[in-house]
């Protein structure tokens, strides 16, 4: 069977795998604070020493909507938020902080959004220093933000530079004018250009930029015309992801028709001549949509077998705490899953009055962790050792299904490994599908949640 036909094949609904159990499937449990802080306490003694902690901080606010997002978000051109939303930030780290026996040592940083520089560099500077100033910084930490070209101003680049942070995410998406009029993100290349420019000048080292393939009126020509131009600046990195056409959850995407988006043989050609491009321009498949240039940190971690993904998707520190500040994040305690709020007055009420307020959570169990490690080490390291504790939990059809991947050329795999070949990176999703037991024992109807593969 060849590439195409095994597209076509494996382009169904599944997980991007950011978390397992996923989120559709945490089952409807009444977050227990008490319980929550258990397992973060729990894993904090275990881990905050030898690998430290991860921060997740959501800044919701946007001052247009582009109609393509489904993230939380909340638009304004009202900057009176900024001062009470980051007080609500500190004041919600200080819950944190009040719990933990020791300081944290702060691994990894990442601001996102919304569009975190809908912020002042001030503020941002504020926000910063107020989470560093409870915490010890690992020798290697990382901090990250994501930036919208139009309104990332130098100011912002060189106050987040000053306090830490040394890569940035510009959303680029598409730089053809029709595509950005429909999806209302109108930047021109000249605007991504300066402002890539600024942040190599200023000192960041990895400059990434988000690709988005199957947006509506995009056409062949826009792929093509918008690699010939990241040719010219080269990210570091790239994240090409796949358009979620989801209109029930996000009512900006009810602003174009259906009539407007790419059918599914229209998609899958813009995401081959993307891919395409992508090797000829020397970019390295990391998986799951992430490609860097061979002198990036991720390609380096993906070589030596210590990538790993969590919320934030693909990082190169492997930290099993991951603390989700802020309206609608989620917080990763190995054990247990928890997120806060999407409405930002509830989430503000609640970090006012020194509370959290939990809106989801999952405790995972034995067999939740095994298949969690498993998922992860299939898309972080590209093999599975089929270990003693994780043996119980396959599904009886395991080996059947397994087989017919390696006759397709995807994985190669014994009694004792799974190894996934270069063919089988662009179906990393579907080879960890085969292992989602609670994907495995949905109801009718339940798969159809997650976007396609491709």
């Amino acid at each position: 069977m060849n590439k195409e036909a095994l597209i076509d094949k494996y382009n169904v609904p599944v997980p991007r795998y950011t978390s397992y159990p996923t989120v559709p499937f945490w089952g409807n449990e009444t977050p227990d604070v008490k319980q929550w802080f258990k397992h973060v306490k729990r894993c904090f003694s275990e881990s905050n020493q030898t690998k430290g902690i991860s921060i997740y901080i959501h800044l919701p606010y946007c001052e247009r909507l582009c109609t393509y997002c489904a993230c939380t978000k909340v638009i304004t051109r009202n900057h009176k938020v900024e001062d009470s939303y980051i007080d609500a930030l500190l004041q919600e780290w200080q819950i944190y902080l009040n719990e933990f026996d020791e300081k944290p040592i702060l691994r990894e940083l990442h601001l996102g959004g919304g569009t975190p520089t809908f912020f002042s560099p001030e503020n941002l500077k504020r926000l910063i220093n107020g989470i560093k100033s409870g915490s010890t910084l690992h020798t290697e930490y990382e901090f990250s933000f994501e930036g919208h070209p139009n309104n990332t101003t130098r100011e912002h680049m060189q106050a987040l530079y000053e306090v830490g942070f040394r890569r940035v995410s510009f959303g680029v998406q598409d730089f053809d004018p029709e595509v950005q009029r429909v999806i209302n993100r109108l930047q021109s290349y000249e605007t991504v250009k300066e402002v890539t420019e600024i942040a190599r000048e200023i000192g960041y080292h990895s400059v990434n930029y988000d690709l988005i393939y199957g947006l509506p009126k995009q056409k062949l020509s826009s792929i093509k015309d918008t690699f010939d131009k990241v040719s010219e600046l080269k990210p570091d990195r790239i994240a090409y992801y796949s358009y979620a056409h989801v209109p029930w959850k996000s009512k900006g995407q009810r602003l174009f028709t259906e009539e407007d988006i790419p059918n599914s043989a229209g998609k899958r050609a813009l995401y081959d001549l993307g891919k395409e491009k992508l090797a000829e321009l020397g970019y390295d498949d990391v998986g799951m949509d992430h490609f860097s240039l061979p002198h990036d940190n991720l390609y380096q971690a993906k070589i030596e077998k210590r990538l790993h993904r969590n919320f934030m998707g693909y990082n190169t520190s492997h930290t099993e705490l991951l603390i989700g500040l802020g309206a609608s994040s989620i917080s990763d305690a190995k054990y247990a899953y928890a997120q806060n709020p999407k409405e930002i007055h509830l989430y503000k009420a609640a970090s006012e009055k020194g509370e959290l307020n939990l809106v989801k959570a999952c405790n995972l169990t034995d067999e939740d962790l095994q298949v969690k490690k498993a998922i992860l080490d299939i898309s972080c390291r590209r093999e599975l050792v089929f270990s003693d504790e994780l043996k119980p939990y396959l599904a009886e059809t395991i080996e059947s299904e397994l087989q017919i991947m390696a006759d397709e050329g995807i994985l190669t795999f014994d009694t004792e490994k799974l190894e996934v070949t270069d063919l089988g990176m662009t179906f990393l999703r579907n080879i960890c599908k085969l292992f989602d037991n609670r994907l495995r024992n949905a109801k009718a109807g339940e798969s159809n949640m997650f976007s396609k593969a491709i």
